[in-house]
């Protein structure tokens, strides 16, 4: 037992050593620190005075781990956004300065994570371990370090790729009047990017906690949370929260974008940010402009999306790709918030309420939607079908209009109206089951060639479904053209019409047999 105390001893004499080195070796700092009083509280807001060095934007501590950020700053007070639970803060409780702006965690540690714009996590899988943190409000990528959108990005949603398409790098606005569907077009564009080499960032603004945990179970069950990550703010948090989300939600996906990924965000939606801005601005005793919004409203939302972009080659050609999603009242798209999205936006999909009500899903009205950039990015394949396509269903529409007031109408305008309602049924899509390019370009090949036209309407879904099958038959250097080529060639849409020809022959009409006497 005295040996093995013995050959203890010079452990501990090293240790101590050690231990008496380190401390007289150490010097205490003395660190200025800035503190500051709560002179008021209210609805997710605060007043503070005693701090005369806070710029805008800073982030300030208050008791409780509750953070804020500075928003007014002036001469004799600073109005803080509060982003936490306010409940237990008083008037003449302590502020803390800490220094700095607000920041968000960022990395490949937070893909598959469920986090609050502050990089608390909210699935229950521990701590976020980040790599690094950027600030949540950063400047715009400069014009000359932006390159053109020519790839697309592929929503799997037919009407979409092939009427309006969309660019990585692109920022397309998805409106219309509440449950519509605009939720279901941004995950099926989510859904698409698996094995796309695309990271996806959903971002919920003010949500109802039960709408997200159905996006959230979505994703899981789909197999999407592998490559996406969700930042989350519920209808019951503080508005200051609501308010930074977005910008919290593209500083993460800048990190990627700044290492040559391509990367999609969805704001959902930018109504409840504007309100949320609205509410604080108010609160604040900033003065009120058209429709209660303050002046600055058309600013925050410019400065958020001009984020999305096409970096050069030379800066790693990393893309953002946005779509906001904005809710109308009443189908009024002429609103203040609206208008102003549509302005800073390069296109809009509308959804109709009369085109849903009528079982037409996804209900995107062709003729009010836009994408004023995709086409630079289209594949060529549909390039080639898309304009005879949008012409037709255009034509469609107007006369289809016409014929309710029973007139009656000529061969040619009843083989218009017969052949744009074989249009509207084969662009009709279950929500959350994207479609692979081929079978889209067969279907949309199978269209403009007219050979649905016979096809009678109540088995349109089937003869549709019949088409994106046999899909799979088309020669696997076909299907590589579709990426590479400048056009289809003949002999290329010949052979798909004539796949799309044998899987339709079973739904033609058979002529009726004459009985003989």
């Amino acid at each position: 037992m005295n040996t093995e105390s013995e050959s203890l001893q010079p452990v501990f004499d090293n240790a101590f050593a050690g231990m008496r080195q380190a401390r007289e070796a150490f010097v205490p700092q003395l660190a200025p620190r800035e503190v500051g009083t709560i002179t008021s509280i209210a609805t997710g807001i605060a007043k503070v005075s005693g701090l005369p060095g806070v710029g805008f934007e800073e982030v300030l501590k208050f008791p409780g781990d509750v953070y804020g950020i500075a928003f007014n700053v002036d001469e004799d007070e600073i109005g803080v956004v509060l982003l936490g639970d306010y409940w237990q803060l008083h008037a003449g409780d302590e502020v803390e300065r800490r220094g700095h702006v607000m920041d968000v965690p960022v990395g490949d540690q937070l893909i598959g994570r469920i986090i609050n714009p502050m990089g608390r996590p909210l699935d229950g899988m521990g701590p976020v371990v980040s790599s690094a943190r950027l600030p949540i409000e950063r400047t715009v990528p400069h014009i000359m370090d932006r390159a053109p959108v020519t790839v697309p990005l592929q929503t799997g949603i037919k009407v979409i790729d092939a009427l309006i398409p969309i660019g990585r790098g692109q920022r397309e606005l998805i409106i219309g009047d509440r449950q519509t569907g605009k939720t279901a077009i941004a995950l099926d564009t989510i859904l698409n990017q698996r094995g796309q080499n695309v990271l996806c960032v959903y971002c919920a603004i003010g949500q109802r906690a039960s709408d997200v945990a159905k996006v959230v179970d979505t994703l899981r069950e789909k197999g999407a949370l592998e490559y996406t990550i969700v930042v989350v703010t519920e209808g019951n948090d503080p508005p200051g929260l609501t308010y930074i989300a977005p910008y919290a939600a593209t500083s993460i996906a800048e990190h990627f974008m700044a290492q040559g990924r391509d990367v999609l965000v969805v704001y959902d939606d930018l109504t409840h940010h504007a309100r949320a801005y609205r509410e604080l601005s108010l609160l604040l005793r900033r003065p009120p402009g058209r429709e209660a919004f303050p002046g600055d409203i058309f600013y925050i939302h410019s400065r958020l999306l001009e984020r999305a972009t096409h970096l050069r080659a030379e800066l790693g050609g990393g893309s953002l790709t946005a779509l906001p999603v904005i809710e109308t009242e009443a189908q009024d798209i002429s609103a203040y918030i609206p208008t102003n999205l549509i302005s800073i936006t390069d296109g809009q999909i509308y959804l109709s309420p009369s085109l849903f009500e009528l079982g037409v899903l996804p209900a995107v009205d062709v003729g009010k939607s836009v994408s004023r950039v995709g086409g630079k990015a289209q594949r060529a394949a549909y390039r080639a079908v898309a304009g005879d396509l949008k012409l037709a269903y255009a034509q469609f529409e107007e006369l289809e209009t016409f014929s309710r007031f029973g007139a009656r109408l000529d061969e040619d305008t009843r083989k218009i109206i017969e052949h744009g309602r074989r249009i509207r049924a084969c662009l009709k899509q279950p929500a959350f089951a994207p479609v692979s390019v081929a079978a889209q370009i067969a279907v949309l090949l199978a269209l403009t060639a007219e050979l649905f036209d016979s096809v009678p309407l109540d088995r349109m879904s089937d003869a549709e479904h019949a088409v994106r099958e046999a899909a799979a038959d088309i020669p696997a250097e076909v299907c590589a053209r579709f990426d590479t080529a400048e056009k289809l060639s003949d002999e290329d849409s010949a052979t798909i019409i004539r796949i799309a020809r044998n899987a339709l022959a079973r739904f033609q009409p058979q002529p009726e047999r004459k009985e003989t006497k």
